[in-house]
């Protein structure tokens, strides 16, 4: 079995390298290519990949290559995970919206858009590649942001599935927190990409007992906690809001927080920097702590289990991830990109069936929804316009002078990167 990474000189690659190592019985990968352009960044990552793979006893090789190509030729599988204009971009991304009051982020807002608008033509040049080299083969993307990313795959016709590592994270906590093992967590989590929300905690599979009210009763304090929320807010809620919705439900509060100190991307920077240091250490075999620290947690587990099941192996039957309504959730239009578990294998995911959904959410969800059409319409054929309406649509903006100042500054900051600009 062959499986590329598009990204792979990411100082996050060991992380994913360490997750094939240890699940090589569920996904027995015998050729690993890790694709680039950036050579020397991945030289050292590569060399520290096939020290872990020595290490854990894992028969596979490692191929580093900057040729496309090359690296998807007979590819049962290629993970995206591509930064369009590296750290840099992401600096601006979660600094100019800041000048105009709303939220910096590399996900959603203003951020988001600008992301999007430069990775889907790449990401789309990089799709048609990999399906002309090998029709079969799977996309699995973790690009951010990924509800975009893979619906613009989607339409045009590729086989592809989004993974967020969201609901992992939290399937995992949950379980230590009731003392069980994470595959006996089934989560009812219903949303979009980075806009989700954990409605049911079941043990066992889709048709156990729910535990959500236990939990928030015995560890309500510690989840909010962990989300930056109020006990009170989840508690009224009922449900476990994706931390993501910190951005929405307390936008001013996160405002004023980001101004006053650097960006996650200054702080991520600096990380990778220490990162790469260490991957030259030729004595180096093992992911390094500081690699915690990175982001992306659990998201090695998520992709190997997801890889396994597209590909006719031991992967879970259920997984969340991102893929097309199709009916799924009613007030939706079926290609939407929803975020939801899924029955996965061969054939692809199917969503599974989603009890009625609160209006609190469903009305959110239908928003941003409506945003993603507008921004995939800005990203695919761009002009100023294209990217006003978007901007307008969107929940954290939604007024026409902080949308004007947006689209100027957002054209500014990523004129190398859009083409009709």
């Amino acid at each position: 079995m062959k499986l590329t990474v598009v990204g792979g000189g990411s100082t996050y690659t060991p992380e994913l390298i360490d997750g094939f190592a240890r699940l090589r019985d569920t996904l027995p990968v015998e050729e690993l290519v890790l694709l680039d352009p950036a050579v020397e960044r991945l030289e050292l990552v590569g060399g520290l990949a096939r020290r872990i793979l020595a290490r854990q006893g894992h028969p596979g090789r490692v191929v580093t290559t900057g040729a496309l190509d090359e690296a998807v030729e007979g590819a049962d599988a290629v993970l995206l995970q591509l930064r369009v204009g590296g750290q840099a971009a992401r600096e601006q991304d979660e600094t100019w919206p800041l000048e105009c009051g709303c939220v910096g982020q590399e996900t959603t807002g203003a951020g988001g858009l600008a992301k999007a608008l430069r990775t889907v033509p790449v990401v789309l040049d990089i799709a048609e590649q990999v399906r002309r080299r090998n029709p079969k083969a799977w996309i699995i993307d973790f690009t951010n942001p990924v509800g975009i990313v893979t619906r613009a795959l989607l339409k045009e016709g590729h086989r592809a599935v989004g993974l967020c590592n969201v609901a992992i994270g939290f399937q995992r906590k949950f379980a230590a927190l009731l003392g069980v093992t994470p595959a006996d967590v089934h989560l009812d989590h219903v949303g979009l990409n980075h806009l989700t929300w954990e409605t049911g905690v079941r043990l066992g599979g889709p048709e156990g007992e729910d535990v959500l009210p236990k939990l928030l009763t015995e560890h309500g304090e510690a989840i909010a906690a962990d989300l930056r929320l109020p006990r009170a807010l989840v508690d009224r809620l009922g449900v476990v809001p994706s931390y993501y919705l910190r951005y929405y439900y307390a936008h001013d509060e996160v405002v004023r927080e980001l101004k006053t100190k650097p960006s996650r991307a200054v702080e991520v920077a600096a990380m990778e920097r220490e990162l790469l240091q260490m991957y030259g250490d030729p004595e180096l075999d093992e992911k390094p702590a500081l690699l915690a620290r990175r982001g992306g947690a659990y998201y090695s587990e998520a992709a190997v289990d997801l890889a396994a099941a597209l590909l006719g192996g031991s992967g879970s039957p259920y997984q969340v991830v991102n893929a097309y309504n199709q009916g799924t959730l009613s007030f939706l239009p079926d290609d939407a990109v929803i975020e939801v578990q899924a029955a996965v294998g061969p054939h692809g995911p199917t969503p599974l069936p989603v009890p009625a959904v609160d209006p609190l959410y469903a009305g959110l969800m239908a928003n941003v929804t409506a945003y993603e059409e507008l921004a995939l319409d800005a990203a695919l054929r761009g002009g100023r316009d294209r990217v006003f309406r978007a901007l307008l649509s969107h929940p954290l903006i939604g007024q026409y002078d902080y949308a004007d100042a947006l689209t100027d500054r957002l054209i500014a900051h990523n004129r190398e990167h859009l083409a009709w600009a």
